[in-house]
């Protein structure tokens, strides 16, 4: 399957990503092309909405900041004084360098702070056969004849690079509450959509590993 998280295709206006995406489907069909619009405009939307958190996102977000606030910061702000020592500022790389850091932990402390501000806090409540938040699933995609095995997940840990799937994005979204051997139909938008067929659905519970996204 094609992954697309790379930084520079995220900064792409969504007009550029759109054109890239359908010219991609072109060469690798059409269910490429749709994963990668899907994950552009399921990231667009993640700016306007709340967030989806269990209880344990919340505790390692808050974990993160008391660690940047209490350690980090700290070490950041004599970094910056360090260097600042060391003479002339304008061609002191090292100065700017660490007050780069410095700027950056404090920019995810309030991007952390905001996002616990305005989350909803979520709970599994699905059946002993059914697919639920923090499940393996395996999946056959009709379309392109193989096989993905993937963990539904809330947004913030979503990654696909390592088969997370976030509860929001179309096929998370499309999963959840069926049972193995359903014929699932993935709505990517009004006019696109495809199928997909659980093949085994594994009651997996630990979000230990999964890491909070960067932004």
């Amino acid at each position: 399957m094609r992954n697309y998280r790379g930084t520079a295709e995220m900064a792409a206006p969504l007009s550029i990503w759109k054109n890239f995406c359908e010219a991609d489907a072109d060469r690798h069909g059409r269910t490429a092309g749709s994963r990668c619009l899907q994950y552009r405009q399921e990231r667009r939307k993640q700016k306007y909405m709340r967030e989806k958190l269990t209880k344990s996102d919340v505790e390692k977000i808050q974990a993160e900041i008391e660690h940047r606030k209490l350690v980090e910061r700290k070490e950041l702000i004599e970094a910056v004084k360090e260097a600042r020592s060391h003479g002339d500022l304008s061609e002191n790389f090292e100065y700017h360098a660490a007050k780069k850091e410095k700027n950056r932990n404090e920019s995810r402390i309030r991007y952390l702070e905001r996002m616990l501000r305005t989350a909803v806090i979520v709970e599994d409540h699905s059946k002993a056969d059914e697919v639920g938040l923090n499940n393996t699933v395996e999946i056959y995609y009709e379309d392109e004849d193989e096989v993905e095995t993937y963990r539904i997940v809330t947004s913030v840990r979503g990654s696909s690079l390592n088969g997370l799937v976030s509860i929001e994005s179309p096929i998370g979204k499309a999963l959840l509450g069926h049972k193995e051997g359903d014929r699932v139909y993935v709505k990517v938008r009004e006019d696109y959509g495809y199928h997909v067929v659980i093949r085994k659905v594994i009651k997996t519970e630990s979000e230990d590993g999964d890491q909070i996204r960067s932004y």
